[in-house]
């Protein structure tokens, strides 16, 4: 049995037996995505109302696009470490699927890698382009709320993807040797 486990992909054992690092990002992962799943919910409960007012009584939710646009920007960016740590991003593995393990392991490493670094890139530019709108004073049309804050409320989702990719990446490679 513990040599079954051993073979496991990572994936099926689990993060949470990847140490106390691992343990805490799954579970600051989980909590984003939760988060995340309550602000579309409100969205959506929004925009039924404002689709039922602007129908029947000619009154939607003042600047209901707007919010909608950039609180679902923040919600989407929410879910993307959880994703990776859960193996529930894209891959094209019809392609890797007859690789040997070791193969296997150092392109889901290389894959990580990348989704670390794509994260990274991502938080900065849109904490600089944040900082860029806010310099510049840019808010919505009719409600005037500051388009800074909805690109800066996307920055701890996108540094949290960089951490789970880079953690999935260091897992990844470690386990390259062990048979699967």
């Amino acid at each position: 049995m513990a040599e079954q486990q051993a073979s496991a992909p990572l994936h099926h054992q689990g993060i949470a037996e990847s140490g106390p690092f691992g343990r805490l990002l799954l579970a600051t992962a989980k909590w984003f995505a939760f988060s995340g799943g309550l602000v579309f919910s409100g969205l959506v409960v929004m925009s039924i109302v404002s689709i039922v007012g602007r129908k029947l009584f000619s009154a939607p939710v003042p600047g209901d696009v707007e919010v909608l646009q950039m609180f679902a920007a923040f919600a989407s960016a929410t879910f993307f470490a959880y994703c990776h740590l859960m193996h529930g991003d894209v891959k094209v593995d019809f392609f890797t699927a007859s690789l040997a393990g070791r193969k296997r392991c150092f392109l889901d490493a290389a894959g990580s890698l990348l989704v670390g670094l794509a994260g990274t890139l991502l938080a900065w530019r849109t904490w600089a382009g944040a900082i860029s709108l806010r310099e510049g004073g840019e808010s919505s049309a009719i409600l005037e709320i500051p388009v800074w804050i909805a690109q800066a409320l996307m920055v701890p989702g996108f540094i949290l993807l960089a951490l789970a990719g880079f953690y999935m990446c260091v897992q990844t490679w470690a386990r390259r040797g062990v048979k699967s």
